[in-house]
């Protein structure tokens, strides 16, 4: 997929709504390219790997929207739909897209994964109110579709992967409490750091799901001792057992995601 032929869809599409970009600038180009439309305060999220393996990518792109926009309305700081035109999704030039708010931040400066894990019990309790629909598979999901797109590629290595997701399947149902809306991917890299302070951004992945999940995306590492302290920082919410079988759901996942990089 073409970063360049990405940035002109979005630029062409905004211009059509009248808003005026002269100096595109590439903030990331990763699962998806995320594009300040300078001058103006918009920013366009252009579906690049996302679009390979999920056929309903305009249905993630909606439910950050929708998503985004609840919680902007119960006032968690967050990354708000774009004001300036249709925020979307759209289908534009065979691209998929979206547009939020510019959010001036440092880029530089992170919060580590303790820090969020003290933030996510507020956005929780928020987004316990969410009703709007929401999977209840999650990384289930994206693990068999990557699965299958690699397969269709003749990308060679991947049984180990199929065996160690189906044996998670044997267990999935022991783990799955504390069933609630989740962020998805609460890593540091979704919170900007803004001068007003920390600011959740991408809720593309929100799920219905365990408590467990969203704090096994800041364990840190495998194990009991590194679930255990997430559970502790983060203020009890979910059994360590639970946190500790989600971390290593999201490592199979994660390692499958690096060869859908390796082959894209």
């Amino acid at each position: 997929m073409s970063t360049s032929a990405a940035v002109r869809a979005a630029v062409s599409l905004a211009a059509t709504h009248g808003v005026a970009c002269t100096d595109p600038t590439v903030l990331k180009d990763g699962s998806n390219i995320i594009v300040h439309l300078r001058p103006a305060p918009v920013v366009a999220k252009i579906a690049a790997r996302t679009a390979l393996v999920r056929p309903s990518v305009a249905d993630h792109f909606a439910r950050d929207l929708s998503v985004s926009a609840f919680l902007a309305s119960r006032g968690v700081p967050v990354v708000t739909p774009s004001a300036e035109l249709p925020a979307g999704p759209h289908e534009w030039d065979g691209f998929v897209l979206a547009f939020s708010t510019y959010v001036p931040h440092d880029p530089s400066a992170e919060l580590t994964r303790l820090d969020v894990l003290k933030l996510l019990p507020e956005l929780h309790a928020e987004l316990r109110l969410y009703d709007g629909p929401l999977p209840t598979r999650g990384p289930l999901d994206d693990t068999e579709i990557t699965l299958a797109y690699l397969e269709g590629l003749g990308v060679p290595g991947l049984e180990p992967f199929r065996e160690r997701h189906t044996e998670l399947l044997t267990r999935w149902d022991a783990h799955h409490r504390d069933v609630q809306p989740l962020h998805g991917d609460p890593h540091h890299g979704n919170v900007l750091m803004t001068p007003s302070g920390p600011v959740w951004n991408d809720f593309e992945d929100t799920w219905r799901g365990p408590v467990a999940w969203d704090l096994a995306c800041l364990a840190g590492a495998k194990g009991p001792e590194a679930a255990q302290r997430a559970v502790e920082i983060y203020g009890g919410g979910a059994a360590p057992e639970d946190v500790e079988f989600h971390v290593e759901t999201r490592v199979n996942f994660g390692t499958l995601w690096g060869v859908l990089i390796e082959n894209s």
